[in-house]
C-alpha cells in the first residue's frame, strides 16, 4: 500500500493595491496551498476557490478531505479525475500529483506529459477596473510592458479603452468585461475596439447568455471564460467564441487543462492561459500550457504585495519556467 500524508492549508495573501473587476473589489486573496508526502518528497499544488462559482476556501477544504483517505492510500491523477468534479479542490491536488510524481522520478512534468521543454513567455499586466483617467494613469505607469490587459465592466468602457491606448500607444492590448456587457453594447464595442487596436475581448456576454454571439461579427478575437469550464463545455462554445481561457482552478488541474487545450485546438479554437489571483506556485503549472497560448496571463505574482519564495522569476513581463525548487 502506498503510505502517503496530505496536508491543506488556507493562506492570505495581501495584493499590492485593490484588485477591482465588474463583481466587485479587494485587497487580499485567499489559497489553498496542498502537499503530498512520500517516500521523503513533497508534491504541492496550490488553488484559488471562486466565489463566482460558490466556492469557497472552506468549503473546497472540506472536498478535499472527502478524498483525503484514497490519496493517501494511492489514489492517482485517473482515479481523482473520476472522484472529483472540475474546480479548484481538484486543481490543487492534481498539481500536487504531478510535482510529487517529478520530485520522486526525477523527471520534470513537462517531459513526463509528452511537452517541450518550457520556454519564458510574455504574459499581461492586468489594469483593474476604474475611472478612464484612473485606468489611463496606471497604464502610463506600465506603459513599458508589451501586454496589457484591461478589466471593464459596462457604462464608459469605449473611453476607458481610449484613455489606456492613449497613455500606451505601443502596448498590444486585451478586454475582460467579466459577463457585464448587453448584446447590443457588445455590438456596438466589437468594431470600435478593433479600430483602437485591441488584439481580444474576454467574455464580454453573461455566461448562458452568449447565444446572441454566434450571429455577431466579431472583428476582434472573442475568448470564452466564465462560459467554459472543461471539456464538456466545448460544444457549447461552437459558432459563439474565437478562443478559450483555460484556467486550471476552473478545469480541476493540468490534467484536464492538457485535454482541454488539445480539444479546443483542434477545433480550431485559439487559446488563451489565464488564472486566479494566487501565487507562484498556482502560476507553475499553467506555465506549460502557456506554451501553446495567444494570449498569457498569469501576472497573478506582480499584483502581490509579497509573492511565494522561491516563486517565479519574472524579467518584466516575460515569465520564466518555474525551477524545481517551485514546482514540477
Amino acid at each position: 500500500m502506498v503510505a502517503r500524508r496530505l496536508i491543506a492549508e488556507a493562506e492570505t495573501w495581501a495584493l499590492a493595491q485593490a484588485f477591482t473587476i465588474s463583481r466587485g473589489s479587494r485587497t487580499e486573496t485567499r489559497t489553498i496551498r496542498v502537499e503530498l508526502h512520500q517516500d521523503g518528497f513533497v508534491g504541492r499544488g496550490e488553488a484559488v476557490p471562486n466565489t463566482r462559482y460558490g466556492e469557497t476556501v472552506e468549503n473546497q477544504l472540506t472536498v478535499i478531505d472527502s478524498v483525503r483517505a484514497a490519496l493517501e492510500s494511492g489514489l492517482d491523477r485517473a482515479g481523482l479525475t473520476d472522484a472529483l468534479p472540475h474546480g479548484t479542490a481538484r486543481n490543487a491536488l492534481d498539481c500536487a500529483l504531478w510535482d510529487l510524481e517529478a520530485k520522486r522520478t526525477g523527471i520534470p512534468v513537462w517531459q513526463a506529459a509528452g511537452l517541450p521543454e518550457p520556454k519564458p513567455v510574455i504574459t499581461v499586466y492586468t489594469i483593474s477596473l476604474g475611472t478612464p483617467e484612473v485606468m489611463a494613469a496606471e497604464a502610463a505607469k506600465q506603459a513599458h510592458r508589451p501586454l496589457l490587459k484591461l478589466k471593464l465592466g459596462g457604462g464608459a468602457d469605449l473611453e476607458r479603452v481610449a484613455a489606456v491606448r492613449a497613455a500606451a500607444p505601443n502596448a498590444r492590448l486585451v478586454v475582460d468585461a467579466n459577463e457585464a456587457w448587453t448584446p447590443d453594447f457588445c455590438r456596438q464595442a466589437l468594431p470600435a475596439l478593433a479600430a483602437m487596436g485591441v488584439q481580444m475581448v474576454e467574455q464580454p456576454l453573461p455566461a448562458g447568455a452568449d447565444g446572441a454571439l454566434a450571429d455577431m461579427p466579431r472583428p476582434v478575437m472573442v475568448c470564452a471564460d466564465e462560459s467554459l469550464h472543461d471539456r464538456g463545455d466545448l460544444r457549447d462554445l461552437s459558432g459563439r467564441y474565437d478562443a478559450i481561457n483555460i484556467k486550471l482552478d476552473k478545469s480541476g488541474g493540468l490534467t484536464e487543462g492538457l485535454a482541454l487545450a488539445r480539444d479546443a485546438q483542434a477545433l480550431g479554437l485559439k487559446l488563451m492561459i489565464g488564472c486566479m489571483v494566487g501565487t507562484s506556485l498556482g502560476m507553475a503549472p499553467a506555465h506549460l500550457l502557456a506554451q501553446w497560448a495567444e494570449v498569457v496571463d498569469i501576472d497573478a505574482p506582480l499584483l502581490l504585495a509579497t509573492d511565494r519564495q522561491p516563486g517565479l522569476s519574472f524579467d518584466g513581463s516575460l515569465v520564466h519556467p518555474p525551477t524545481s525548487a517551485l514546482w514540477g
